[in-house]
């Protein structure tokens, strides 16, 4: 059964072992498909990269929120209290 592969570049478990910050350079920034047996198994980000994404999926999140309580009343509240 065919895989889609959904990165540029992929390297093999055993390459990844031998190498790890080799095979995660390798990616230039970008995702390393990581196959076993000719199958991608799972994908090797760089932190940065990861960072910028949960930054992403956050931001989307209170994108959500803002949308969600735009018509709701607004109360005054007193941060002393």
């Amino acid at each position: 059964m065919p895989n889609i592969i959904l990165s540029d570049t992929s390297a093999r478990i055993s390459e990844l072992k031998k190498n790890p910050m080799g095979t995660v350079g390798s990616g230039k920034g970008y995702p390393v498909a990581i196959l076993h047996r000719n199958q991608p198994a799972f994908y090797c980000i760089p932190a940065e990269l990861c960072e910028r994404m949960l930054d992403a999926l956050d931001d989307q999140e209170l994108a959500r929120l803002v949308t969600e309580r735009r018509d709701q009343a607004l109360h005054d509240a007193d941060l002393n209290q």
